[in-house]
């Protein structure tokens, strides 16, 4: 075994490709669930992190496979970005994803000339699950692991065979490496120094000649790398993540010792205008009354879903001791750039869940609920009296969970009142875009009364 840095991998991807600025691997990152659901990215760069834009139309012909939980390899469809291959994956569970690429011929002056062929891996979930997974078996090159506790044993299968005395290089999100030397039965032991993002590769040439699109070659050069964040599975919340979520919690204004209120209402949903009255009691029921009776069945059912979810944000979280457990978070990403905040993870819930937070506000909820995958952005809020937090304009993003089809897009405005010491509902306006076109619902509440205090 012996330790080196990023200078032995730029030697090595040189000596391979010709000069640093082609000198990547083609790697497969399994995310945690985020907007849209959790999805395998395939990057062609130096490490499972961010891809090159310069390279993507000679990767966007990757073949994907997801391998279920009864060992089936099941084809994913590929989607092409402007940096990146994306394909979107189950929400939760034990993940396998394994990929192939023939990259094409390269042929310099005075070099050999050789067919670049890319077998990229990623795994993510419950140790115990992942190691009853099978290898593909049908892949030139393949890395298979095997987690043992904090360690893995590395295993390089060639046409499904041990490859004797393999070289796997391991490379962290710093691309610093430890090349290690397989036993006479192609297997390496490799303890990951710390938590982290972190990949593996391994290379294998053959004298082959052959012909590629009006190109000879003389020989194939073969890659196999396997990508994956350790630990593997991680049931601990992360203190500075709950902190980060409770903190933005605290900052939403909130509806204390809310009396309840009444209003009068008037609005459109789809043309169709309405009016009436509306109450919520203390409690947060919520009830509606048209002034039509002949129209109320129409309108009733959208009015309490909207102000029902106005309410549920508002009234605040019970606060005797020991009534609600600390959530469970985690953070989901090791870097903190994301323009709309660090991803939270949360752990538990009636709906698979995570957040991005940022300057003390819930900017991004992500759910998942049935068939479907949900996002909510947060594009703008306003502070009240107190300076706490408020929504005024969020998108809500719907897609088709298996596949990743965008089904709805909403684009949510609220407006509020000050009413003694209560921010409430002023105006409210959905604007959602679905195959079938664009619709509108909209409200208004006005006469804001609080009831007399007995």
């Amino acid at each position: 075994m012996k330790s080196s840095r990023l200078f032995l991998l730029a030697f090595l991807l040189t000596a391979l490709v010709g000069k640093p600025a082609r000198a990547h691997f083609l790697f497969i990152r399994i995310l945690p669930p985020a907007e849209g659901g959790r999805a395998a990215e395939v990057y062609f760069s130096e490490l499972a992190e961010a891809g090159d834009p310069r390279f993507i139309a000679k990767i966007a012909h990757t073949e994907l496979w997801l391998q279920t939980a009864s060992g089936n390899f099941e084809p994913l469809k590929v989607h092409q970005t402007p940096d990146r291959l994306r394909a979107w994956l189950p929400y939760t569970g034990s993940l396998v994803v394994t990929g192939k690429c023939r990259y094409g011929v390269l042929a310099r002056s005075g070099q050999t000339p050789f067919l670049l062929r890319h077998f990229p891996k990623a795994i993510a979930g419950n140790p115990d699950e992942l190691n009853k997974r099978r290898p593909h078996g049908k892949l030139p090159l393949e890395i298979v692991a095997t987690i043992e506790g904090r360690r893995m044993r590395l295993l390089a299968l060639r046409d499904g065979k041990p490859v004797p005395k393999a070289e796997f290089v391991t490379v962290d999100s710093e691309l610093k490496n430890l090349t290690l030397t397989a036993d006479g039965e192609g297997q390496a032991q490799w303890t990951p120094p710390a938590p982290g993002n972190y990949a593996v590769y391994t290379r294998h040439t053959s004298k082959e000649a052959g012909e590629l699109d009006g190109q000879k070659y003389e020989e194939i050069r073969d890659f196999a790398t396997l990508a994956f964040a350790w630990p593997l599975e991680r049931k601990d919340a992360d203190a500075a993540a709950v902190a980060l979520f409770e903190e933005a919690l605290a900052a939403r204004a909130t509806w204390k010792d809310f009396p309840g209120f009444s209003a009068a209402i008037s609005g459109s949903l789809n043309g169709r205008s309405f009016d009436g009255t509306i109450t919520i009691d203390a409690r947060g029921k919520v009830s509606f009354a048209d002034t039509d009776p002949s129209r109320e069945e129409s309108v009733a059912s959208w009015v309490q879903e909207q102000l029902e979810s106005i309410v549920l944000h508002r009234l605040p979280r019970p606060a005797a001791p020991g009534a609600r457990p600390k959530p469970v978070l985690r953070f989901g990403e090791s870097k903190n750039d994301h323009p709309l905040g660090r991803l939270l993870i949360f752990d538990g819930g009636k709906f698979a869940s995570s957040y991005r937070v940022k300057d003390r506000q819930i900017m991004v909820v992500n759910r998942h609920v049935g068939q479907q995958n949900m996002t909510i952005t947060v594009l703008d809020n306003d502070r009240n009296t107190e300076g706490l937090f408020l929504p005024r304009s969020y998108t809500v993003e719907y897609w088709e969970a298996t596949s990743g089809a965008l089904t709805r897009t909403e684009t949510v405005q609220e407006r509020w009142q000050r009413v003694h010491a209560w921010d409430l509902p002023a105006q409210h306006t959905v604007t959602a875009a679905t195959q079938a076109g664009l619709a509108v619902q909209s409200f208004t509440l006005t006469k804001h009364e609080i009831p007399k205090s007995k």
